[in-house]
Parts: structure tokens; C-alpha cells; sequence
């Protein structure tokens, strides 16, 4: 799979740089970037020890709530403070954020093109704190390097806006938490995906909160996507239509490798994805109107994997998939190995 992963990252750079020279269809535009990050990001997730933290099925009955909560606090503070002053503070936020998510995403290309030491040796800076615990800042001369890139681009970004330099931002956050956030499970990915599918619907369909925050927030939270029209400039798709239906798609391909058989869970939940976005956007034209892409996505990828697995006689050990297991047993070995 290595040479579709490079086609894909290959693919992915040269849309998202294409409407620059070119006139892309946006709507084509919005599938094929959606989906090309999921596939990249899912990818990316495959790691040779499980992950160390995974998310609880408590975590993912709040998950809503806490959003919820967050997106009405968002509305409040734009209604009731400069929306400048709100903008300046989120622009300061996710400069930083976006140097740690930019660097993360470019390090594995950079890397190889570095010398070993480079990779492996670490270099600690301590910072003590006075009746604290002293700060440890760990990081490699190959980070440092991936980091100078990061930088600029969050520095163009902050100082012109333009969508590129959103689009590249948005995109990193994507990759990186599909590639490191971990449900532990199917049922946990069921609650949150469900959960989300029921937020989604009621803050976009019942109230203006959503899309008056999306419109207001001048922060890498969405992705535009260039119309060449004049009255509405942009498309624009949020980057939790990618990330938390990537997440659970993830969690399919690691399954397969699990099992090490060919990723035939992971396409069908990846299928499930590409229909649920192509769905969210047809219905989005027909009545012209934003669409809770969730509520075409969440059904989409859960039913075509549940089919999948029942006409495979799979879902009894698709549901006993636990990685959370996995890596307290690692922990538990090598403590014993240890001793």
C-alpha cells in the first residue's frame, strides 16, 4: 500500500495548490479533499505499537456536550465582544498550534532526507520552576528542521489569511488527529459518531449558531474551497466533517491490520465515507442551503461497514476490537520483561 499512499499525499498537495493556476468544480473539489485526507490521515495511524491513550466511552457521551458548549460560548463571546479582538486572539492560538500540527505532518518526508542522528537524538531543555516541577521540552534537530517551514507558513497565514495558507493548516490538523487520536473501540466510535450525528443536526438545522460561528471564526476550523464567483467566494467544509468520521475509518484499517489481512473493513468504511460526503454535497445544491454533513456521513460509513461485517459473519470480533487492551498489555509485558 505504500505506492497508493504516496499517490494519495502526491494527490492531496496538487489539488490543494490547483485552484492558484486552475478552475477546480469546488463541489469536486470538497470530495476529493476530504477524502484524500482521510485516506492519508488513516494511514498515518498505523503504528507498529498500539496507542498509548485511547478514548473512553464516557469521553465520547460528552463529547457533544462539551462542543456543544464550546460553540455556544464562541457565539456569545462574537455576539457580545469585538469580533476583531475575538479573531486576533484565536490568530495568536493557532499560530502556535499550527507550527506543532505543520511540523508533525511534514517530519516523517523530511526526516528521511536527514542524517540518522538527527532523528534519534533527543535534546532536552529544562526550565525550572520555583516550588514547581521543572518544564521539559524534548525534541529532535530533524523536528527543529521540520519546524522552519511550519513557521512561515503559520506567519503568512496570520499575516495575509489567504485560503492556501488556511487550506495547508486545516489540512495538517486533519492528518494529525486522525493519525493520532484512537477510539479504542467500535462501540466508543459508535457513541461519538452517533452522539455528533444528533449535535450536528440540532445546531444546524434548529438554530444559526453554527453557521453564524463558522462564518465569524477567521481560524483554520474549516477548509475553503475557491468558487470564482464573486457573491459567494468560498465553499468551505469544517474539519470535524474529516476527523471524526476519519478517526473511526482509521480504526477500521488498524482492525484489518490486526487481523493482518488485506484492508477490506477499512474500504468499506472508507466507501461509506466518499458516499456520505458526495451525498452531503448533492443535497447541499438541491436546496441550497447548509447541510450537517454528519447526517449523511455518520450513516453512510457506519451501515456500509455493519453490512459488511454481517455479511461476513464479522461482528461479534469487530466489537471485541479493543485497543485500549492492546497497549495495557504491552505496558503490563514490558514491566514484567523489566523486573
Amino acid at each position: 500500500m505504500k505506492n497508493c499512499e504516496r499517490i494519495a499525499n502526491l494527490a492531496l498537495a496538487g489539488l490543494t495548490v490547483a485552484p492558484l493556476v486552475v478552475q477546480v468544480n469546488p463541489n469536486l473539489n470538497v470530495v476529493l479533499t476530504a477524502c484524500l485526507t482521510v485516506y492519508v490521515g488513516c494511514f498515518r495511524s498505523v503504528k507498529d505499537s498500539p496507542p498509548t491513550e485511547t478514548m473512553s466511552k464516557e469521553h465520547a457521551m460528552r463529547f457533544p456536550l462539551v462542543g456543544s458548549a464550546m460553540l455556544l460560548s464562541l457565539f456569545l463571546l462574537f455576539k457580545f465582544l469585538s469580533k476583531d479582538l475575538v479573531n486576533a486572539v484565536l490568530t495568536a492560538y493557532f499560530f502556535v498550534l499550527g507550527i506543532v500540527a505543520l511540523s508533525a505532518t511534514l517530519l516523517p518526508g523530511i526526516s528521511r532526507f536527514l542524517p540518522k542522528p538527527w532523528n534519534d537524538n533527543l535534546i532536552v531543555w529544562r526550565f525550572p520552576f520555583p516550588y514547581f516541577k521543572s518544564l521539559e521540552v524534548e525534541f529532535t534537530k530533524s523536528q527543529v528542521v521540520a519546524g522552519i517551514p511550519g513557521t512561515f507558513f503559520c506567519a503568512w497565514y496570520a499575516w495575509k489569511k489567504h485560503w492556501l495558507a488556511n487550506n495547508i493548516l486545516g489540512l495538517s490538523f486533519c492528518i494529525q488527529g486522525i493519525e493520532m487520536l484512537s477510539l479504542g473501540s467500535f462501540k466508543t466510535g459508535a457513541i461519538l459518531l452517533v452522539g455528533l450525528f444528533f449535535y450536528d443536526i440540532f445546531w444546524v438545522f434548529f438554530t444559526p449558531v453554527m453557521v453564524s460561528v463558522a462564518k465569524s471564526f477567521d481560524a483554520p476550523i474549516k477548509l475553503l474551497f475557491p468558487t470564482g464567483d464573486a457573491l459567494r467566494p468560498y465553499s468551505m467544509l469544517g474539519l470535524g466533517d474529516i476527523v471524526i468520521p476519519g478517526i473511526f475509518v482509521a480504526l477500521a484499517l488498524r482492525y484489518d491490520v490486526s487481523r493482518r489481512s488485506q484492508p477490506k473493513y477499512f474500504t468499506s468504511a472508507f466507501v461509506g465515507y466518499v458516499v456520505g460526503v458526495v451525498l452531503t454535497i448533492v443535497v447541499m445544491n438541491w436546496f441550497q442551503a447548509a447541510q450537517p454533513a454528519l447526517l449523511y456521513i455518520v450513516p453512510a460509513v457506519i451501515g456500509f461497514l455493519a453490512s459488511h461485517c454481517l455479511w461476513n459473519g464479522d461482528i461479534k470480533p469487530l466489537l471485541a476490537f479493543d485497543e485500549s487492551s492492546k497497549s495495557t498489555e504491552e505496558e503490563v509485558s514490558k514491566k514484567t520483561h523489566e523486573e
